[in-house]
């Protein structure tokens, strides 16, 4: 299963390239697929390209849900299935 997320531009590189950062990781994407991307947008991005603009609000909406699954299932203990 794939999952699209919504990460931050923080740099604008060459051929239609940036750098965006989720979570303080930060990885370089393509941009090939949206026009007037600018630093301090937020973008969906689906295996390393960024496929559509997303306003901030949304954008940090998302993220912080996705925080508070990684914050649930750090406080449950893992269980085996077998």
């Amino acid at each position: 299963m794939c999952l699209a997320i919504p990460a931050k531009v923080v740099q604008k590189l060459d051929n239609d390239c940036a750098e965006v950062e989720v979570g303080g990781v930060r990885n370089t994407i393509s941009l090939m697929l949206v026009d007037d991307v600018a630093v301090g947008d937020y973008v969906i991005v689906h295996v390393g390209f960024a496929i559509t603009r997303l306003n901030a609000e949304e954008a940090e909406k998302t993220l912080e849900l996705f925080d508070q699954i990684a914050r649930h299932l750090d406080a449950r203990p893992y269980e085996v299935h077998q």
